[in-house]
């Protein structure tokens, strides 16, 4: 139940945040965080959220990563990655951010938020100078929402990577 009343009060200052882009939202998580253990996976995770929210990518990488290393669940494990990953991109780091998406969703290519993760892949490849590969991620990813053409999309995707 407190866990319940905890989240809920997260999601309202998340509710407010578009409109409150400022310092005042990240006192409000952090205040919030305060409440709940210092290994509370999700506080921490919420505290990196915030700080990536506001353009403080250095101090939110490493809020990731302890979410990550506490044992986050599952949806919040697949959006710390794929937050992580465009928190690296953001710093400069595209390679990295690949290889923390492709670990992430190693294991469950068809993990719910898979697509998501395939476009901040596609971004990080743009990046890297590879665009064709950038490409055939995001029509890959795109083909399986498509009333029609999905097949065609998909092979052309793969297309892409063998010319």
């Amino acid at each position: 139940m407190m866990t319940e009343s905890w989240n809920s009060r997260v999601a309202q200052v998340w509710a407010s945040a578009a409109q409150n882009r400022t310092m005042n939202t990240v006192q409000l998580i952090d205040a919030l965080v305060a409440e709940r253990p210092e290994n509370d996976a999700a506080a921490v995770f919420e505290a990196a959220s915030v700080r990536d929210f506001v353009g403080k990518e250095a101090e939110a990488e490493p809020l990731y990563r302890r979410a990550l290393e506490l044992g986050l669940p599952d949806p919040l494990a697949a959006r710390a990655v794929i937050q992580l990953a465009s928190t690296l991109r953001n710093l400069g780091r595209a390679e990295e951010a690949i290889r923390v998406l492709q670990d992430g969703f190693a294991e469950n290519p068809n993990h719910e938020l898979a697509d998501a993760a395939r476009a901040f892949l596609a971004l990080c490849l743009v990046d890297t100078g590879d665009a064709r590969a950038a490409t055939a991620v995001a029509l890959d990813a795109l083909a399986g929402h498509l009333p029609e053409y999905s097949g065609a999309v998909r092979a052309y995707a793969g297309d892409l990577l063998l010319t």
